[in-house]
Formats: structure tokens, C-alpha cells, sequence
């Protein structure tokens, strides 16, 4: 049911809900499922309740968990997990999304354009003993035990995340941004419940499997699929250095903006070239490599860069050029640890849900239909 605790920091309101209702004692047990005397130690502060139970009484009494279980003082300081923002002098931002993964409370620090439009859960105080940070949270401990978190350069991850809120304000979705070889190690490190990845193995044909099987060395996971996509080469506005095919990408005075290691579209790219005969070397390359496909397609949109490598949906938002290269499938990697919890049920179903499919849609560029198909069961 929960831990017999005082509960240091935050209170119970579930009497004051209960009597505000109407409710008795035994009426709000019978609808949570609950004995009295479990109630009772709830409502006094004797037993702090777990997720599953916390739900259930705000089910019953039509409210939201921190409505029951506010925090009766901001900043209460607990220790994470954030390989990013150990040591400060990389703290960079202050700002973390947190998230309960295995047991392991595991911070990500909000930077760049994703930091403006996220709430932070907590902000660091201090970096801790060496991968670990001291953050004072700005939300309630509840809220972090029904957070999953997505690592994925996919921008449809938000608009994932929005749709799980949506449908099931009870859990939230963080996305972090990364590459998917990153997102694949960080799942690999126990960083993350989620990551995406579309990693292209031209030798073997295939999508995201070889790349999955060797980073995870034989953990246990499922490969579900967000969408299919086209990736290829995004261009300014009007092609205005008149770029057609692969080989003008090589002239002399260009400049191509390149993606980091581990991003999936650079490897198509290096790919391409290659079938093509053409060294990845020769290319006019930019001395800086960018982060994710957003980075890329706000250099192009503001005339920073003549070329990089990316998605149609994104090329399609900015209002860019595009030469395609390839069609690859965007898969999900989930653990089978956190395959049937509830949290993970629901993101597979508003994953799979109508309104997220048309939304993809009418961005364009994507291939929605394959939403929430089950791949492979790897490692098993």
C-alpha cells in the first residue's frame, strides 16, 4: 500500500477533501478499495501511499493527486542521477526535468529551445558526489513517480507528450532530445524508460534492430513503431544554391551544416555518399556539427548554412528544401521491465490513438499508419 512514514514536507488534504464532499470515512474506502484503518493512516499522515493507491483516491474523490498531497513547503532538496550536470562547471542550467526510472530518481537538465517550453520539476542547488546533483523540487514527489522519460531526436515526441496529458493527465511524457545512438546508451545506462531511434544499417537492410541488439547487448526490450519518415537533405527556401543531387553537395564554397555522431540522418547521408563514390571527407562541411534536426533546420531557415542533412516533417515545418534520400522507420525501444506498467500502457495508447496518427498526417512527411506496431521482442 505504501511506507510508514511522517510525511516530511508534504501533508495529506484527503480528509479535508473527503469532508468537503460529504463523504464518510467508509464510503471514500469502499470507492478506493481500500480498509478503513489504511484510510485512517493515510488521512493522519502515518502511511505515505504509493502511486497506484494515490490514484485511486483521487479517482474517487475527482481530484488530482496534488490536490491531495500538496507540498506544504516549496524546495524540499532530494539527491539525482544527472551524468550531464555533474561538476559545475557543466551545470549550464539550473533547470531539471526529473523522472523515477527502476527505483533511480535520474535528473535532465532543460536547455536550449526544449528549455522554454517545458516546467521545470526541480532546480539544482549544487552538484553531489560525482554523476550526482542536489535539486530543490518544484513539484510533488507523487507527479515524478508517474513520469516516463523519452529520449529520441524526433520532434513528434512532444507532440506525443501532449497527446499522453491529454487523454491521461494522471501521467506525463518528458522528452529529451537526443541523438539515437545517445538515446540508446542512456536507455542502455538506465537513464531513460524510452528511446527512439532510427539508426539505418545498410549492410544487413534493416532498421534499428542491429543497432539495437549491439548497444543493448541482450537486454530484454520491445520495438514498437512511432512512424515511418523520409530523410534526405534540407535546403534554404527557394534551393537558392541550386542543389539537385547528392554529387552538388561537394562543390567548392557550399556550406554544409553536418550532424554529430550517432544521429541517424548523417549516417544515410554518409551512406548515400558513399554509394555515390563520393569521400564524406570532400564535403564543405561547417567546423560546428549540429545537435538534433531543429538545430539544422534553423541554421538553413536563416541562412547559416546551405545544406544538412535531416526529415521532411521538419523541412516541412520550417518551410524548407528537401532532397530526399531514403524512407526509414522511427521505432520505440522499451524495456519489458516497463512494458505492461500502467504509465507505458497509456503511452502506447495514445501512441496509437486517432487524433495523434492525424496529426502526423497533416504535417506531412510522415507515414503514421504503422503507429504502434510491435516490431520485435529482443533479448528474450
Amino acid at each position: 500500500m505504501g511506507r510508514r512514514v511522517r510525511l516530511e514536507g508534504w501533508k495529506s488534504q484527503v480528509r479535508e477533501i473527503r469532508e468537503g464532499q460529504g463523504l464518510s470515512q467508509a464510503e471514500l474506502a469502499r470507492r478506493a478499495g481500500l480498509s478503513r484503518q489504511a484510510l485512517s493512516a493515510i488521512e493522519a499522515g502515518r502511511y505515505l501511499p504509493n502511486v497506484a493507491v494515490a490514484l485511486r483516491l483521487a479517482q474517487a474523490l475527482s481530484c488530482q493527486v496534488e490536490d491531495l498531497f500538496p507540498a506544504s513547503s516549496a524546495g524540499r532538496i532530494v539527491e539525482a542521477e544527472g551524468p550531464l550536470l555533474a561538476g559545475p562547471a557543466r551545470l549550464g542550467t539550473r533547470r531539471v526535468c526529473l523522472g523515477r526510472v527502476g527505483g533511480r530518481l535520474i535528473a535532465w537538465p532543460l536547455r536550449e529551445a526544449w528549455g522554454f517550453h517545458v516546467l521545470a520539476d526541480g532546480l539544482v542547488m549544487e552538484a553531489g558526489r560525482p554523476g550526482w546533483v542536489r535539486v530543490a523540487l518544484q513539484v510533488p514527489p507523487a507527479v515524478l513517480e508517474r513520469t516516463l522519460l523519452i529520449g529520441g531526436c524526433n520532434p513528434a515526441l512532444a507532440l506525443l507528450a501532449a497527446h499522453l496529458t491529454e487523454r491521461f493527465p494522471e501521467y506525463r511524457l518528458r522528452w529529451i532530445p537526443m541523438n539515437s545512438q545517445a538515446a540508446l546508451r542512456a536507455l542502455a545506462r538506465g537513464e531513460l524508460h524510452i528511446a527512439g531511434t532510427h539508426l539505418w544499417d545498410p549492410v544487413r537492410g534493416m532498421d534499428n534492430l542491429p543497432a539495437i541488439r549491439r548497444t543493448l547487448a541482450g537486454r530484454p526490450v520491445v520495438v514498437v513503431t512511432l512512424a515511418r519518415w523520409v530523410e534526405g537533405v534540407m535546403l534554404p527556401a527557394g534551393n537558392p544554391e541550386r542543389i539537385r543531387r547528392l554529387q552538388d553537395l561537394a562543390r567548392p564554397g557550399l556550406r554544409v551544416l553536418l550532424r554529430e555522431r550517432g544521429a541517424g540522418s548523417q549516417r544515410v547521408l554518409v551512406w548515400r555518399l558513399r554509394q555515390e563514390g563520393i569521400p564524406p571527407s570532400v564535403l564543405p562541411g561547417l567546423r560546428w556539427r549540429a545537435r538534433d534536426h531543429l538545430e539544422v533546420a534553423a541554421a538553413l531557415a536563416a541562412r547559416l548554412a546551405d545544406a544538412g542533412p535531416g526529415v521532411l516533417p521538419v523541412a516541412r515545418i520550417f518551410g524548407l528544401g528537401f532532397l530526399p534520400l531514403a524512407e526509414s522507420r522511427y521505432d520505440l525501444v522499451i524495456p519489458e521491465a516497463f512494458f505492461r506498467t500502467p504509465a507505458v500502457e497509456t503511452f502506447l495508447e495514445a501512441l496509437s490513438g486517432r487524433r495523434f496518427r492525424e496529426e502526423l498526417e497533416a504535417i506531412g512527411g510522415f507515414d503514421p499508419h504503422p503507429a504502434g506496431t510491435l516490431v520485435a521482442r529482443l533479448g528474450t
